[in-house]
C-alpha cells in the first residue's frame, strides 16, 4: 500500500478550469473520501490520481515516486466504477481470475488468490455464476474483488455503493469500511453524500467548484468548518447561519445579537461588516429567560427527536431537540448558544474568522 501526495493540482478543460491548485495528502493505510456536490471536482481529482486524466499541472507522489504524467497502466492503482463494470459474458470466478492471468501469472496460483479474495468477501458459492443474474449487491462485491485480487499500492472508488437501494448501501458501505480495516489498504473513495463520507472515512477533503474547502477528519470538518459552504453541506440539518452587522477585535470572546450578548470562541483576528453566526441544530437550546427570542414557526417530529423552525431578528434557525420537549407553533421562545460551538463567518468571502477552536483548520485551507 501507499501513501499519495497530491501538490498544487490543476485540470483544464480548455477555458474551464474543473480542479484548482489542490493540495493535500493521503496517509498509507487511510480510507479518504473526496467529498462535494455534483461538478466540483472530486471525480475528475480521483482520475488524475489513477492516471485516466492527466493533470494540466502539479504533482502526485505515490509511494514516494512522482507519477502525474505516467498512464494509468504504469500506477499500480485499481479502479472500482458506479456501474461495476464486470465482464457479462464471463462468470463470476472468471471475471475475478481475468486481471491475474493476464499479467501472466500461472493458473494454479491465479485459482488460489481468486478463492483467497472469494473468501474474505463471501462469494465462494458463486464463482460458477454468471454475473448477469447477480443482485446489485453482489455485483458491487466482485467489482471489489477484480480490483483487491491484484493487491494494488491503492484502491481508487467512484461512488461504489450508488447504484445500490438506500438500505443495502448502508450495510455495504459497513461492509466495505470493514474490508478496508482487514486489509489495511490505502483508498480514495469519492461521494457527494456526506453521511456516507462521515460514516466511513478517516479523512474528508470537501470540494466545490474545483476548489478544496476544507480537509480533516469528519470530526474537524463538522465541528469546525472552515467555510460556510463546508458548514451547510455538511450536516442534516446543515448549519444555521443568523446574520449581524459588526465587528469583531482579537482577543475578543462575545457578539451581540439583536442587542443580546453571546459567548464566541475567543477570536484571533479582526473583522467587520456583515458577520454570520453559525451554530449547528443540536447546539440551540431554548431557555425562557434569554433576552434573544424568536418565534417557533414549524415543528417536525423525527422518532427520539424533532426539529423545531424558529424565526429570529436574524434570520431563521433550525433547533434539533428530544420529542419530549412540548413546544408549539407560534409561541415565542428565549434561545440559547454554548460558546464553544459558535462559528463565525465572514459573510463577503463566506470563511471562518479565526479563532481559538478553528486556527489550526483554516490555517490549512
Amino acid at each position: 500500500m501507499a501513501e499519495i501526495i497530491i501538490e498544487n493540482l490543476q485540470k483544464m478543460f480548455g477555458e474551464f478550469t474543473a480542479v484548482q491548485s489542490s493540495s493535500f495528502t493521503i496517509e498509507d493505510g487511510e480510507f479518504f473520501m473526496l467529498l462535494g456536490p455534483s461538478g466540483c471536482g472530486k471525480t475528475t481529482t480521483l482520475r488524475m490520481i489513477a492516471g485516466l486524466e492527466l493533470p494540466t499541472s502539479g504533482e502526485i507522489y505515490l509511494d514516494g515516486e512522482e507519477v502525474s504524467q505516467r498512464p494509468a497502466s504504469q500506477r499500480d492503482i485499481a479502479f472500482v466504477f458506479q456501474m461495476f463494470a464486470l465482464y457479462p459474458h464471463m462468470k463470476v470466478g472468471q471475471n475475478l481470475r481475468y486481471p491475474l492471468i493476464s499479467q501472466g501469472m500461472g493458473r494454479a496460483e491465479a485459482n488460489a488468490k481468486v478463492a483467497e479474495v472469494a473468501k474474505i468477501l463471501g462469494i465462494e458459492g458463486i464463482l460458477d455464476r454468471p454475473v448477469g443474474g447477480l443482485s446489485g449487491g453482489d455485483r458491487q462485491r466482485v467489482a471489489l474483488g477484480r480490483a483487491i485480487v491484484r493487491e494494488p499500492k491503492a484502491f481508487m472508488m467512484d461512488e461504489p455503493l450508488g447504484a445500490l437501494d438506500a438500505e443495502f448501501r448502508e450495510h455495504m458501505a459497513e461492509e466495505l469500511r470493514a474490508l478496508h480495516d482487514r486489509m489495511g489498504a490505502t483508498t480514495v473513495y469519492v461521494t457527494h453524500d456526506q453521511l456516507e463520507a462521515m460514516q466511513m472515512g478517516d479523512k474528508i477533503v470537501v470540494m466545490n467548484h474545483g476548489v478544496v474547502e476544507q480537509f480533516g477528519t469528519p470530526q474537524d470538518v463538522y465541528d469546525k468548518p472552515a467555510t460556510m459552504f463546508v458548514a451547510d453541506f455538511i450536516g442534516a440539518p446543515s448549519m444555521n447561519f443568523l446574520t449581524f452587522a459588526g465587528s469583531v477585535r482579537p482577543g475578543q470572546d462575545t457578539v451581540e445579537l439583536d442587542g443580546a450578548t453571546f459567548g464566541v470562541p475567543r477570536q484571533i483576528g479582526a473583522a467587520q461588516g456583515d458577520l454570520v453566526f453559525g451554530v449547528r441544530p443540536e447546539h440551540v437550546g431554548f431557555d425562557d429567560a434569554s433576552p434573544y427570542r424568536g418565534r417557533i414557526d414549524a415543528t417536525e417530529y423525527l422518532g427520539t427527536t424533532q426539529i423545531v423552525t424558529v424565526a429570529t431578528p436574524n434570520g431563521d434557525l433550525k433547533a434539533r431537540i428530544p420529542s419530549s420537549e412540548v413546544v408549539r407553533e407560534g409561541e415565542s421562545v428565549g434561545l440559547t448558544f454554548r460558546a464553544e460551538t459558535i462559528t463565525l463567518f465572514e459573510r463577503s468571502s463566506g470563511r471562518a474568522l479565526r479563532s481559538e477552536l478553528n486556527k489550526e483548520v483554516v490555517a490549512d485551507v
